[in-house]
């Protein structure tokens, strides 16, 4: 601890956040694993069947034997692709997953840290930034694979993500309207204190902002209904037909950890981050052990929307491509607009204005 007082205030700053990147990964990858294991329970469940259950007890190491099969199986590359680009994409497609946890708040504090690995002004519009970069991963791999399938499918994803980008956007300006931040502390800050002050339950165009950007979300991560890119019945497996091996399960590792990300900007904005309106746990830990209670907080809220994007895989149909359109623009664009109108005017007229 001496030394590392001894050190400039950057150096400092850089192990702090190296440290904190290591934590985050090191709890994010066995997330996105145990993710992939319980979506094969859970819809073994509403399928009346077992599921993994061989690979150690209750079959809680399957995700091992999975990642080892990865990294096992031959890396083949079709000859007919363009190489450098097939072998870019699922990069691409999975690093903005990643990205985006850079702003999240995941905690409070551990003594004088924020939980948080850059607590930027900015926060939302950078994950916006972030999470739609993804989308060129998947349309370098559709283009990339010459395939008529894998290009349609990225032609679709594209497609998909502009429709639905514009109305996720939309949706959380009430939120900064009402917050007058757009920093995500500061969000979790201005939740604190009641289970009224969750913006879900803060007033009806909170509440409609929340449905917008849940189902957005669906649509960001390409999850079912939502999941034309690779839709199997129409083009077999999509972008990443072509794909095998350690390629495919970076698509998958970035699929995954997207809807992590997802789930946890739902959390962050919308209920609470890491606070419980209960047993005085909506204020900044004072002890590392509140602290860790603040984190545990926060993961269990990540999980409910996690189990809920599962279940809805397996119990909603898949909709048409021209439903999907008209939902987008037809729907959840207008109801956008008026939601920002309706906020707007619902703030002009509740708060008191001061005199010169």
């Amino acid at each position: 601890m001496e030394f590392f007082n001894q050190l400039s205030p950057g150096w400092q700053l850089t192990i702090v956040a190296t440290i904190k990147v290591v934590c985050v990964m090191a709890v994010l990858l066995p997330m996105i694993a145990y993710s992939v294991m319980a979506e094969r329970r859970v819809s073994a469940l509403i399928q009346d069947r077992v599921g993994p259950n061989r690979v150690g007890p209750f079959g809680l190491l399957q995700p091992l034997a999975d990642g080892l099969k990865s990294l096992l199986k031959e890396d083949f590359t079709p000859g007919h692709v363009h190489k450098l680009y097939f072998t870019l994409a699922p990069a691409i497609a999975m690093i903005p997953a990643f990205l985006t946890f850079a702003v999240i708040p995941f905690g409070s504090t551990m003594g004088s840290e924020r939980m948080v690995i850059a607590d930027l002004n900015v926060g939302v519009l950078y994950t916006f930034g972030i999470v739609s970069l993804s989308v060129y991963g998947i349309v370098l791999a559709g283009y990339a694979s010459n395939s008529k399938y894998p290009f349609l499918g990225g032609i679709r994803s594209s497609a998909q993500m502009i429709s639905y980008e514009i109305a996720m956007g939309m949706a959380v300006i009430p939120v900064f309207m009402f917050v007058g931040s757009l920093n995500l502390s500061s969000i979790i800050e201005y939740q604190s204190g009641s289970l009224l002050n969750w913006l879900v339950f803060k007033s009806p165009m909170t509440l409609l902002s929340f449905c917008i950007f849940f189902v957005a979300v669906f649509a960001e991560t390409n999850r079912h209904p939502f999941d034309m890119p690779e839709c199997e019945t129409e083009l077999v497996a999509g972008y990443h037909s072509e794909y095998g091996s350690m390629r495919f399960a970076l698509f998958f590792l970035g699929e995954y950890a997207a809807m992590i990300a997802g789930s946890a900007l739902l959390v962050t904005v919308f209920f609470g981050g890491w606070t419980l309106p209960f047993f005085g746990l909506d204020t900044p830990a004072q002890t590392l052990l509140g602290g860790i209670l603040h984190i545990g907080i926060f993961l269990a809220k990540v999980g409910f929307f996690m189990i809920v994007m599962i279940w809805v895989r397996w119990m909603l149909p898949r909709f048409r491509y021209d439903q999907l359109m008209s939902l987008g623009w037809k729907r959840f664009l207008p109801l956008a607009l008026v939601n920002i109108l309706v906020t707007a005017v619902w703030l002009f007229a509740t708060t008191e204005k001061s005199l010169p």
